[in-house]
C-alpha cells in the first residue's frame, strides 16, 4: 500500500548520518529512525521534504517534528523492549512508530479531534497498532497508569504534576518546558520516590493544550 523504494530509504540513510554527526549515538534509535518511512506522513506537495532535517506542518496547527527532535527525545527515554509507555502528542504518529519499532506497548493520547481521527485510522494501515485514546493528555491516562515511560511532545508550561504521579518507580519522563517560542528538554526519573531532574538542550515545540497545558 505504501511505496518504500530505493531512493526513499537511501534518503533515510542519509538522514540517519546527519543524526549521527548532531550527537545522537544510541544504535537501536539510529536504526528505528532508518526503517521507518517518514515520507508516507507527507502531503504529496511535501513529499520531496520528507527526510530533511526539519519540522514540517501537517494540518491542524500542528507538525510533524524534526527528525533530530525526534531521535532526540527517544534516545533520551532508553525506551526497553516491553516497557509501557504513554505518549502525549499523537500528532502525525511518526513518534508513535519509532516507539513501537523499540518494542514499546504504547498508550498514545491526541487533543485535536481531526488528528485522532486521521491518525488512529492511519497507523493500523502501516501495520501499527497502539492504544489510541482522545483527550486530554496533560492529564496523563491515571487508567493505566503506572508507566515505565512518559514522552511529551508539545511544549508545556510547567511539568504535570498528573504525569510524574503516573510513573512507575524507575520511569522516566522527557518534557520539553518553556514559553511558547522555545522550552528546555527536561528528564524526570523516578528513583524511589524521588523526582531526579535534568536539563539538556532548548528545543521548540507547538504548545501542549489541556488543563495543564496552553488551555
Amino acid at each position: 500500500m505504501f511505496e518504500d523504494n530505493y531512493r526513499q530509504r537511501g534518503l533515510r540513510q542519509k538522514l540517519v548520518k546527519i543524526l549521527r554527526q548532531k550527537g545522537i549515538t544510541d544504535e537501536k534509535v539510529l536504526a528505528v529512525m532508518g526503517k521507518v518511512p517518514r515520507h508516507v506522513f507527507f502531503d504529496d506537495a511535501l513529499l520531496n521534504h520528507a527526510y530533511e532535517d526539519k519540522a514540517f506542518p501537517i494540518g491542524e496547527g500542528q507538525t510533524i517534528s524534526q527528525p533530530y527532535t525526534v531521535a532526540f527525545q527517544t534516545e533520551k527515554l532508553s525506551v526497553r523492549p516491553k516497557d509501557k509507555v504513554l505518549e502525549i502528542g499523537t500528532g502525525s504518529g511518526y513518534q508513535a512508530c519509532i516507539l513501537m519499532e523499540l518494542g514499546a506497548t504504547l498508550y498514545t493520547i491526541e487533543y485535536n479531534r481531526v488528528l485522532f481521527e486521521k491518525t488512529r485510522d492511519f497507523l493500523p494501515l502501516m501495520g501499527y497498532k497502539p492504544f489510541f485514546i482522545y483527550g486530554d493528555g496533560s492529564k496523563g491516562l491515571p487508567a493505566k497508569a503506572p508507566f515505565d515511560r512518559i514522552i511529551v511532545t508539545a511544549a508545556a508550561p510547567i511539568v504535570p504534576e498528573a504525569l510524574t504521579n503516573q510513573l512507575a518507580e524507575g520511569g522516566i519522563l522527557i518534557i520539553p518546558v518553556g514559553n511558547l517560542e522555545r522550552q528546555r528538554m527536561i528528564r524526570i526519573t523516578k528513583v524511589k520516590g524521588e523526582l531526579i531532574k535534568e536539563d539538556f538542550d532548548y528545543f521548540s515545540f507547538v504548545p501542549l493544550k489541556g488543563e495543564k497545558g496552553w488551555g
